[in-house]
């Protein structure tokens, strides 16, 4: 990402704003909000409803794409979502938890903990509520018509006049998000471990990946 003069722009990106740190200006914003009143959904399945954390030490990406949406359960009820496309992912130590509704066990997935072995992503389409990390752009177009978008992948572009945003690569480091969904083309978890968590001898209840 370049600022006004075309110098490399570096920011912290919070989702809870369905905006590109600081790159988009509030009118942005409130654009990314129009568009998922327009009916752009996200998943391309029936969501639970139920958020899951997902962290990584760092996420490089070729080819992203940035838009708002909705995700519906099976009641019907549509939870607004940042959608945010990659076409190809590296995930540097990965992880990935879920609580269980009413208990006090958390599901975790790792992978990628090897540096010459991350886990990889192909079509990477994620319906996020928040987002944190330092993030780097290359290339960015913001404000571009939301059907229009192709860098993120095929199946990453929203509705006809709904706002948008792409870029040819994106790096975020000390990433921690929160979604609601998450599909790939392809997912690729080397090392993986998956594990059951429960509350330790005197009852604490099991961390998550933060």
């Amino acid at each position: 990402m370049k600022d006004a003069q075309g110098d490399p722009a570096y920011g912290r990106t919070n989702w809870r704003r369905f905006a590109v740190a600081a790159a988009v200006p509030t009118a942005a914003a409130g654009a990314l909000v129009f568009g998922m009143a327009n009916g752009a959904f996200a998943a391309s399945f029936t969501v639970s409803g139920q958020a899951f954390k997902i962290s990584a030490d760092r996420l490089e990406g070729t080819g992203f794409a940035q838009y708002g949406g909705f995700d519906e359960t099976k009641d019907g009820k549509k939870i607004p979502v940042a959608v945010s496309g990659i076409a190809s992912a590296e995930l540097y130590n990965l992880c990935q938890s879920v609580k269980t509704p009413g208990l006090p066990i958390v599901l975790t997935i790792r992978a990628g903990r090897d540096a010459a072995k991350p886990a990889k992503a192909t079509d990477l389409v994620l319906g996020v509520s928040e987002l944190s990390g330092d993030a780097k752009f290359t290339d960015i177009n913001i404000g571009q018509d939301a059907s229009t978008l192709g860098l993120g992948g095929k199946n990453a572009h929203g509705e006809k006049g709904g706002f948008g945003q792409e870029a040819k690569a994106v790096t975020i480091t000390g990433l921690k998000q929160t979604a609601v969904s998450t599909t790939a083309g392809t997912f690729t978890l080397s090392g993986l471990n998956m594990k059951v968590n429960l509350p330790d001898s005197n009852g604490k209840p099991p961390a998550e990946c933060f």
